[in-house]
This record gives structure tokens, sequence and C-alpha cells, in this order.
């Protein structure tokens, strides 16, 4: 690595993770995140190029780490994606949440389900009940066991980066991982 990096995942990667990329690539990225932070927005830009640059060579991971003192909305958000992960759309909400961060009331959630064909009733169900508070909180505990301590924190193969987060600086470290 290199002198950006301190500590390590506490939680390897595994199944329970949502993942993109293939299981066999050379650099895995994990980002512990919050819908509803601002600086984690424009890691998600940051992320997206990264994906398009490294292709096949990178496998993204994103655990949530909602700082719910800071942003009310951000573990609903979290256990919508976790309901958009039930009928087989993490990704797609994960996208539509993180586009759309300045509107994540219980009416928006609604909304974006409706717009990627989820069953919306169902989701929001599913957050009024906290049916994966579980999942969310499992994701924040780890990454506080992994010194996770503001989002976005990130880690490559396993090791924290505190580098820069432009997408050159990233690249090099993924690629040289």
């Amino acid at each position: 690595m290199t002198a950006h990096t301190t500590g390590s995942l506490s939680l390897p990667v595994g199944e329970r993770d949502h993942s993109q990329g293939p299981e066999e690539a050379l650099a895995v990225l994990v980002e512990y995140g919050d819908y509803q932070c601002p600086i984690c927005g424009a890691a998600y830009v940051t992320v997206k190029e990264i994906q398009k640059g490294l292709g096949s060579r990178l496998k993204f991971v994103f655990r949530n780490f909602p700082i719910t003192g800071m942003h009310p909305y951000a573990k609903d958000a979290a256990q919508a994606t976790e309901a958009a992960a039930a009928q087989g759309a993490f990704w797609e909400m994960h996208d539509m949440l993180f586009e759309n961060q300045d509107d994540l009331t219980h009416e928006d959630l609604k909304k974006y389900a409706t717009e990627l064909g989820l069953d919306a009733s169902r989701l929001i169900g599913e957050i009024e009940t906290d049916l994966y508070a579980k999942r969310v909180e499992e994701d924040f505990r780890s990454g506080v066991r992994s010194g996770v301590n503001g989002t976005p924190t990130f880690f490559i193969n396993g090791v924290r980066y505190d580098g820069p987060r432009d997408v050159e600086s990233m690249v090099k470290t993924l690629s040289t991982a």
C-alpha cells in the first residue's frame, strides 16, 4: 500500500456483502457510507469513475454506516437499500439514493421504489417495522471495529485507505494493491 493506509477490515468481504465486480478481481474496494452524507455523495461519483476505469479488475463493496446524529434520514435510507435488495435491486436503490440525497423521506423512498418497479408498500412497511435494522447495525458495528469514525471510509484489499480521494490517486493505489 502507501503511507496513506492505517488499520484493517475487521469483517472480511464475504457472501453477506453487496458487491459489484468479479469475485476474482485484483483489487477490492470497500466503502462504509451514509446515504445522506454530502461527502459520500461526492465519493459516489468518484467510485463510479473508478469502476469505469478499472472494470473487471475491481470488486466494489458498499456497507452501511448511517450517522444518525447528523443525518436523520440515513438509517431509513440504509434500510431502503436492504429492502430493495430483498426484491433484487440493492444497487439500483443505492444509486437512486445517492443521486437524490436531499430527498430521503418515506414518501421519497416510496416514489423511488415505484420508479424502480419494486413493491413500494412492502419496502416502506419493512422500513417502518425495522426489518433490516439488525443488518444495518451489523454493517455499522463492523465499521466501528475496523476503526471507521466517519463517512466515507474506504478499505483497499482489507486495509484502510486514508489517502487522497480523487479518481487518479485511488486508481493508482488500487492498481498497485
